[in-house]
């Protein structure tokens, strides 16, 4: 049983551009910018877990051979979204001169789609104000949430959700450096469940790990709180098959025997109605009836009602379809 020390999360993040898993175009253009000891305003954009903070951090350790101290400034605009931390510790930092190799600064903007529109507005002007000594790095799950006029004053780099292989690269890197042994149906699993997130796969496995010697399938599903794909078909092929009763079971035991919330089922249940055997049309209308379960749960509505409405719908139409 491995005994708790540093999050994984931080203990395997690459500190090196060369280290980086996947993201390769990216990686390489990166790479040109610390030969040449000089960089654009740049936007990091992309789903969570797929390395943009990574990117960030690593073209800084890169830059500056690792003494990133007083030269990189780290903020998360989640926790600080408002004008005043613009104006106050991000505009104090980008005016001081950088006592570096390389006479400029960085300032990296964790989650900057959470900024306000006002700080967004003022940060523009800080940006502006201090180019020749300061570079912005920009991260933001949602680009198109950031103002134009950041946007046209950055390089865009989206960043491509991870391969199966890169996910299972850094699997590999865990695994050897904390003499795992891993289930092959353990791997399928964490890649299931981490949805190219490697941050969420690290600390599951992590949480897995401290339980049990040798990681398998059912204690990935198990500390995911996650029901295995074929439960999830199950039920889906039950209530298109018109047996409400029989589906409505497998409901039950989902959100009782894995505790799992009717936002998480339904996420996994427009991720098996795709590769279900049922036609076409029925599978466009489950998506549909889906959507307008979620958003219904979204709003507020009672969870466990909802879920069982979208079986009784899908059962019903599927008696209607035969």
């Amino acid at each position: 049983m491995q005994t708790l020390d540093m999050p994984w999360t931080e203990k395997y993040r690459p500190k090196a551009l060369s280290e980086v898993i996947g993201q390769t175009i990216i990686v390489k253009r990166l790479k040109a910018f610390v030969e040449r000891g000089n960089f654009p305003n740049m936007i990091f954009a992309g789903s969570a877990g797929i390395g943009k903070t990574t990117c960030a951090i690593a073209l800084a350790n890169d830059l500056y051979k690792g003494k990133v101290e007083g030269v990189l400034k780290e903020v998360n605009a989640s926790d600080a979204r408002g004008i005043d931390v613009i104006r106050g510790e991000i505009k104090e930092f980008a005016k001081t001169i950088a006592i570096a190799d390389v006479p400029i600064k960085i300032i990296f903007l964790d989650e900057a789609d959470a900024l306000t529109a006002d700080a967004q507005h003022a940060l523009r002007r800080t940006m502006e104000k201090y180019s020749k000594e300061t570079r912005f790095i920009l991260s933001a799950n949602y680009a198109n949430k950031i103002i134009d006029p950041i946007q046209s004053r950055c390089v865009v780099f989206r960043f491509k959700p991870l391969s199966d292989q890169d996910v299972r690269d850094y699997i590999d890197r865990i695994a050897k450096g904390e003499g795992l042994k891993i289930d092959d149906k353990a791997v399928e699993a964490l890649i299931y469940v981490s949805e190219g997130d490697l941050r969420k796969l690290a600390n599951t496995l992590q949480s897995a790990a401290l339980q049990h010697d040798r990681i398998t399938e059912s204690s990935i599903y198990d500390i995911a709180a996650r029901a295995r794909p074929k439960e999830i078909a199950t039920m889906l092929r039950l209530a298109t098959g018109g047996s409400f009763e029989e589906a409505r079971s497998e409901l039950n035991g989902l959100m009782v025997n894995h505790g799992m919330g009717a936002e998480d089922i339904l996420t996994q249940c427009y991720r098996e109605v795709q590769n279900m055997n049922i036609p076409e049309q029925m599978k466009l209308k489950v998506i549909k009836m889906i959507g307008e379960a979620n958003f219904r749960i979204v709003e507020g509505a009672n969870e466990r009602i909802q879920m069982e409405a979208l079986l009784a719908d899908i059962a019903l139409e599927s008696k209607g379809t035969k």
